[in-house]
């Protein structure tokens, strides 16, 4: 497997009297197209026209590039629409649509946009002129079905740009993408002020940001999902934070300057560290990879280049455990899961019980409050009672039994109790077939359940994304009632947390999940379990609810309200909160999808996201706050959320009209 190649600035590939692309001759240059493995090799410009074959046989490709970026017209045909003695010049275009076939032209080219165009100007006959060749290569590329077109951004004015390319987003019948081209630092940036003959100010160091080009330009487009950043290396990077943001974008290719390599001592081109580093961290993204500009090392060939790229991919770090079990799964929007009202499924219970860490550490906690319970004077004449309240499949009584092994306690009863009657069939085989008559199988919800002895122990895992949003307060608050007066609740306690977010791909995922016949904001008002992918979070979390077990409130309330104010490092779009938890089982030993303290491993929790209607933009040192509130009725629990910094939104889902967890 390999890196997904482009090889652009094939400029010159539509000049001169092409009929075909068997042959394109010039300076002795030849290179081979593979079509069956889809790689695709074509000239830098410098070189001229190449020879070009088209060739199925793998041991003729030298090299193996997957598509080609090209431009839709010749760069150097500028039409004249307004005024100029060309306004009635006749002939094509450009080039047949039968130079390649249809399968070809909607599978191995990308189109690029001509150069000249200044669709911003502000003299009126360079605009319009530029604004009619613009629609013009649109329309044919959209004749060929080319799968996307590369469009560079130069600068912040960039208002009629995104109004064109809006009109066509809108107007369209072919679903094409368009690769917005934006340098990681702006061109005025790059200019070194010594060598321009400039003296460096204080001024001269204020940084044009191009993030702001792309947001300013994905804003105008109302952030179609069609676009996406086609992101432009360049010599020197930016900030950290600068690149997190970018990462957080929907980058969809990289582009990368043979200008940008250095000579390796064998005279092989390398990429520095730094740059290393960020296209790893961009390869976790799926981008693919434009390679372009001058053949900089003539007697190592193009290849080398590809080699060296495709090397990189090859030297990734292996995956951890968890992305490895969320591959395929990334920024996928999932409905919490919601146990009390619905019967989860044997699949279900599969994926969860294949998680070593998370019952790891319940045996372990379980261990502990053994050791607590029954000290070593009274282990031969001493038992516990021990309750593990939705049971599911049994894997909290096999690490309970295991637990009281290891620390050479005995357990007088254990009872597992679950309502879910097709998880009792598996629990009553395991009883018959290993537990035997230490344990009794309860078909039975907790919170009605009447027990004819109360424990020493009660364990559960009853913990969602965000601590308590599958109930686990309620839960067990009914079912603490049958827990002796000194008995131990497994977990113990547990937060959640919240931070701000930013990414609009999760954005756009929401907005698409617009159903028929309820209103536009129910998708905008409901929590969603998500594997955190292409997104930045803007601000460290902070503590939201905490519940303890047992309660021992006189007055039971779990309805909570929590105001929270986070401080903006740089400027940002904020689309939402990320939500996570940590929980104690007993004593010292823990569970956590926070990341500063995540637990080592442990895959069954991904975090939460709330979603906000309208995405709000962030500028440096701004304050964000958000209120949330948990609110509880007689038949539901549902979550509400507002903010109320820098802008004030709405309040999304009051009264839990859009989403509610059935108790």
């Amino acid at each position: 497997m390999h890196a997904n190649f482009f090889f652009c600035n094939a400029d010159k590939l539509f000049s001169g009297k092409l009929l075909n692309l068997a042959i394109l001759s010039c300076r002795n240059q030849q290179l081979v197209v593979e079509f069956d493995k889809l790689p695709i090799i074509l000239s830098f410009p410098e070189l001229g026209c190449l020879h070009v074959y088209l060739n199925s046989n793998p041991v003729a490709a030298p090299v193996q590039f997957d598509f080609i970026c090209l431009p839709i017209v010749n760069p150097r045909y500028k039409r004249e629409f307004v005024e100029g003695p060309a306004k009635k010049r006749l002939g094509a275009l450009t080039r047949s649509d039968l130079v390649l076939s249809g399968h070809d032209w909607n599978s191995l080219v990308v189109g690029k946009i001509s150069p000249w165009l200044q669709l911003d100007s502000k003299i009126d006959h360079i605009r319009k002129n530029s604004e009619a060749a613009f629609k013009q290569e649109v329309q044919f590329s959209c004749h060929l079905g080319l799968p996307a077109i590369l469009v560079p951004l130069k600068s912040g004015n960039i208002a009629n740009l995104a109004r064109c390319l809006n009109e066509s987003l809108q107007s369209s019948y072919f679903q094409q993408q368009f690769w917005i081209q934006i340098p990681l630092i702006s061109y005025k940036d790059q200019v070194d002020q010594q060598i321009a003959g400039q003296t460096e100010t204080e001024d001269d160091q204020v940084i044009d940001d191009t993030w702001k080009w792309w947001h300013k330009f994905r804003t105008l487009c109302e952030a179609q999902k069609r676009l996406s950043v086609a992101l432009e290396l360049t010599a020197n990077l930016p900030s950290e934070d600068v690149i997190n943001r970018w990462l957080s974008e929907p980058v969809k290719c990289v582009v990368i300057s043979t200008s940008l390599f250095l000579t390796n001592k064998r005279g092989y081109p390398v990429l520095s560290k730094a740059h290393q580093m960020l296209i790893h961290r961009l390869f976790k993204l799926e981008v693919q990879l434009i390679l372009t500009g001058v053949d900089r090392h003539p007697d190592k060939g193009i290849h080398s280049y590809q080699q060296y790229i495709d090397h990189l991919w090859q030297t990734q770090l292996p995956a951890d455990p968890i992305t490895q079990f969320a591959k395929g799964y990334e920024d996928y929007l999932q409905s919490p899961l919601q146990p009390l009202m619905d019967n989860l499924e044997s699949q279900t219970y599969e994926v969860f019980e294949k998680d070593p860490v998370k019952y790891s550490q319940y045996q372990k906690a379980v261990y502990l409050a053994l050791l607590d319970k029954i000290k070593s004077e009274e282990k031969h004449t001493k038992e516990v009672v021990l309750m593990v309240v939705g049971a599911g499949r049994g894997p909290l009584v096999r690490c309970a039994l295991s637990a009281a092994q290891q620390a050479d306690r005995k357990i007088k009863k254990v009872y597992a109790v679950e309502k879910n009657p097709n998880a009792v069939v598996t629990l009553e085989n395991m009883k018959d077939e290993m537990w035997g008559d230490q344990v009794d199988v309860i078909s039975c919800d907790m919170r009605f359940w009447e027990a004819p002895e109360k424990a020493d122990i009660l364990v559960s895992e009853l913990l969602g994304s965000f601590g308590d949003n599958e109930l686990s307060p309620e839960c067990l608050d009914g079912a603490q009632r049958f827990l002796k007066e000194d008995g131990i609740s497994i977990p113990s306690k547990y937060t959640s947390y919240l931070a701000p977010l930013q990414s609009e791909k999760l954005h756009n995922e929401v907005r698409t999940l617009k159903e028929k016949d309820k209103p536009i904001e129910t998708s905008f008002e409901m929590p969603y379990v998500v594997r955190l992918h292409n997104c930045q979070v803007l601000a460290e979390p902070l503590e939201v609810f905490t519940f303890y077990h047992p309660n021992r409130d006189e007055v039971v309330d779990n309805s909570r309200y929590k105001a929270m104010e986070y401080k903006i490092s740089q400027d940002a779009v904020l689309h939402g909160f990320a939500g996570y938890f940590d929980a104690i089982l007993y004593n010292n030993v823990t569970l956590s999808i926070l990341p500063e303290t995540h637990s080592p491993g442990m895959f069954s929790w991904f975090p939460i996201y709330f979603p906000v209607k309208i995405p709000t933009y962030l500028k440096k040192d701004d304050t964000v706050e958000i209120h949330l509130w948990r609110r509880c009725s007689q038949k539901n629990v549902w979550y509400e959320w507002a903010v109320t910094q820098p802008q004030v939104l709405p309040i999304h889902n009051p009264k839990g009209r859009s989403y509610t967890i059935g108790l």
